[in-house]
């Protein structure tokens, strides 16, 4: 039987609200909200405040709810809170809209951003919240707009406004990745309980108020090695919807290292056939057909997330070599390869198999990842003499341009001679090969920073903890949060930073527990330095910000730290728990 739509609840009759609500403001910093334009006059949405809800429902108006936006992590640019607040009811309504002109794919894009909300909402709630293309003012409102002299003016690709009214939730943005960072925005505003995936009791009352926000970089990434040990798509695909919560627009994949080989060749079948039997340990092992592989980029990408496949070489190479004989110098496999050591492995430089081989994966990698870069390796080439190094490195770098992708690689390949456009990760603790570094980014290449004892996410918190490594020193909430990426590098220009990355490398990582265990609440530290403005940075603030969203966490299911240096006990007041 085809269920009955319900009617709309009849609105209140519209009166003008008090001009004695008015807004407190806050402010990352006087610079960071000067530099934010206000929206022009008219553009705003706003409209005589009623007595009701959009929903229908009357509601008193409350005093501004200062501190939900006090919580929002990363910490935006610009929050300030209002009196008036939105009631979500059985009438709510999502308009996704654009400008015209706008084009029909970022018109799509847009509309899945509404599917995504309406997604985590319709389970909590129990309501239907439909999605149309409604003019209409009033409900949840996903609005693309061009930006050149209104509400997203100097926001970019990912900035957004969010302002809330008594009538409507209203998201603007130039792109749809920017309405998917408010939408994240606005589940933080909601009650812990939202998340649910079961029906629970509200209100679902969003505080009055608004929020202009845009990120400091445009790569946020993380990182996660599925070669050590394997991780099945289901369980990536709950680690990219914990990332896109925190607005990380990079998810890094390290497919390759000597204990295991993760990606279908078709060319190179002996690859997933030996190459991926095993794992750390001699656990099972597995690999990602190509269909799973991209269903994973789909996914990713529905979550405004980039894939960045990593085919690591010409070290960390054992399951390559198990797999190919003609791939080592003296022509014979070794076995595969199940400890921790590293260092030990290198193709065969001078072989020229060894680069119909190195076409044969970045091809087929290429073609199965829409985005931008592949990742090369080339860290750890300790058994490839640095002369074998730099001509490798030379000839990989051509056949990852050859096949229309950006170069990536850990920071060794700045020792040699980074390519026109390629992009150097830094993983250094303490300032190794710091200067090495900081002299390529002179020269232009462009840096993704991830200092191993501040953003790594497989370093033990304190040595007590079960899980993770201890080379580059424990690394507590604190330390993840206390670096500034414009500073890291003596030497390297502030502008050659493109990013960051938090990388978790799975030698000790065997469950999604432990996945979740050494990520947070490390990995939101990552988050915030990426995303948010320089000015905004302070300790006090983000441990207080980081204590609220435990609650949120256990709804989710996140297994998480409990640092000693958070205040997690204060986040557990009424109101914010589960029901």
């Amino acid at each position: 039987m085809r269920r009955r739509r319900p009617r709309s609840a009849p609105r209140a009759p519209r009166r003008p609200l008090p001009r004695a609500l008015a807004a407190l403001l806050l402010c990352t910093g006087a610079a960071a909200c000067s530099s934010v334009p206000p929206v022009p006059a008219g553009q705003d949405g706003s409209r005589p405040q009623p007595s009701a809800s959009a929903s229908g429902t009357p509601s008193p108006a409350p005093e501004p709810d200062t501190a939900a936006y006090r919580r929002i992590l990363p910490v935006p640019v610009s929050a300030r809170a209002a009196a008036a607040a939105f009631r979500i009811g059985p009438d709510t309504r999502i308009h996704v809209r654009a400008e015209e002109g706008t084009g029909e794919a970022e018109t799509d894009r847009a509309a899945r951003v509404g599917d995504h909300l309406a997604g985590v909402l319709r389970p909590s709630t129990g309501y239907r919240l439909p999605l149309d293309r409604s003019p209409d003012p009033d409900g949840i409102v996903l609005s693309l707009e061009k930006g050149r002299d209104g509400a997203t003016a100097g926001l970019g690709a990912e900035g957004y406004r969010l302002t809330v009214t008594e009538r409507a939730v209203t998201i603007r943005a130039a792109r749809a990745a920017g309405l998917f960072h408010g939408v994240q925005t606005l589940r933080q505003l909601l009650p812990p309980a939202a998340e649910e995936d079961r029906r629970v009791p509200g209100p679902w009352t969003v505080p009055g108020g608004e929020v202009v926000d845009r990120p400091r970089y445009g790569y946020r990434g993380a990182m996660l090695d599925v070669a050590r040990h394997f991780f099945t798509p289901a369980r990536v695909r709950r680690y990219i919807d914990q990332l896109a919560l925190y607005k990380v627009n990079h998810l890094h994949l390290h497919l390759t290292d000597d204990q295991g080989w993760r990606i279908a060749v078709d060319s190179r079948p002996e690859l997933t056939v030996k190459g991926a039997s095993t794992s750390v340990g001699g656990g099972k092992g597995g690999y990602y057909t190509k269909a799973q592989y991209r269903a994973l980029v789909r996914y990713a990408a529905d979550r405004h997330i980039t894939v960045v496949p990593e085919i690591d070489m010409p070290g960390h190479t054992t399951a390559a070599l198990a797999s190919y004989p003609e791939l080592n110098c003296d022509g014979t496999a070794p076995p595969v390869y199940t400890g921790t050591q590293v260092g030990f492995s290198s193709l065969c430089v001078g072989r020229s198999s060894t680069y119909d081989f190195v076409d044969d994966v970045v091809r087929e990698v290429a073609e199965l990842t829409p985005g931008r870069y592949l990742h090369i390796g080339g860290d750890e080439a300790d058994a490839t003499t640095p002369a074998d190094y730099a001509a490798f490195m030379e000839r990989a770098q051509r056949i990852v341009r050859d096949h229309g992708k950006t170069v990536v690689a850990w920071h060794q390949l700045a020792a040699a001679d980074p390519a026109e456009g390629a992009v150097v990760q830094y993983w250094g603790p303490a300032g190794r090969d710091a200067e090495q570094t900081a002299a390529a980014a002179r020269s232009g290449t462009r840096l993704i920073l991830s200092p191993a004892d501040h953003a790594y996410l497989d370093a033990k918190y304190d040595p007590g903890t079960k899980l993770g490594v201890t080379w580059m020193g424990n690394v507590e909430v604190r330390r993840a949060y206390d670096w500034d990426p414009a500073k890291l590098l003596p030497g390297a220009p502030a502008s050659s930073v493109t990013g960051v990355e938090a990388p978790l490398w799975s030698e000790t990582i065997r469950t999604g527990d432990d996945i979740e265990y050494m990520a947070f609440p490390r990995l939101t530290a990552v988050a915030e330095i990426g995303w948010s403005p320089a000015s905004s940075h302070d300790w006090e603030s983000f441990r207080e910000r980081l204590a609220a969203q435990a609650p949120r966490w256990k709804v989710l299911g996140i297994d998480y730290h409990r640092s000693p240096q958070v205040p997690w006990a204060a986040a557990q007041r009424p109101g914010t728990a589960s029901p």
